[in-house]
């Protein structure tokens, strides 16, 4: 019977989905832009938000790898929503659902021109009503296309990057 249980128990891993989205396309040499990666959490579970409730929780985290041509910006986290488990007696800040999470990067004069890739590292742990999994850091790639010139630069994604 516990291991019919366990089965059905998912990993971090298989509790998130991550989309990435940037918000030019191109993006030329010198500019400025968006990278949005977007988190669905499976139904039942959440993941601790950045600014966690306890020191002991493990708060998301997103970080750019070091990559030639790149200068990553501060990473913007929602705010998250508080909630009460029956496994803490006070509510938490956390994330569930749908959640958005933004980072400004910059393109340099010397950026590589054409398709490039971004590695990303998302840490988080995700929780259910009755149990934490271990944390989880995932590795994925944000894609990027890199123009000469700001002439060639259309935003995109206007759902997700608006404009003020």
């Amino acid at each position: 019977m516990a291991s019919l249980a366990h089965a059905q128990t998912p990993t971090g891993r298989e509790v998130l989905t991550s989309t990435t989205y940037v918000s030019l396309d191109p993006a030329s040499r010198g500019s400025s832009f968006q990278l949005a990666v977007v988190l669905k959490i499976r139904r039942g579970f959440h993941i601790n938000a950045r600014q966690k409730s306890a020191d002991y929780l493990i708060a998301t985290d997103l970080r750019a790898e070091a990559l030639s041509g790149f200068e990553p910006g501060p990473v913007s986290y929602p705010q998250g929503e508080l909630h009460t488990f029956t496994f803490s007696k006070k509510p938490l800040n956390v994330y569930q659902d749908t959640v958005t999470l933004r980072m400004s990067l910059t393109t340099t004069a010397s950026a590589p021109l054409g398709q490039q890739k971004i590695p990303l590292k998302l840490r988080y742990q995700a929780c259910s009503t009755e149990l934490c999994l271990p944390p989880v850091t995932l590795n994925f790639d944000a894609a990027v296309n890199v123009a000469a010139t700001a002439s060639e630069e259309k935003r995109t994604h206007p759902e997700i990057f608006r404009t003020q």
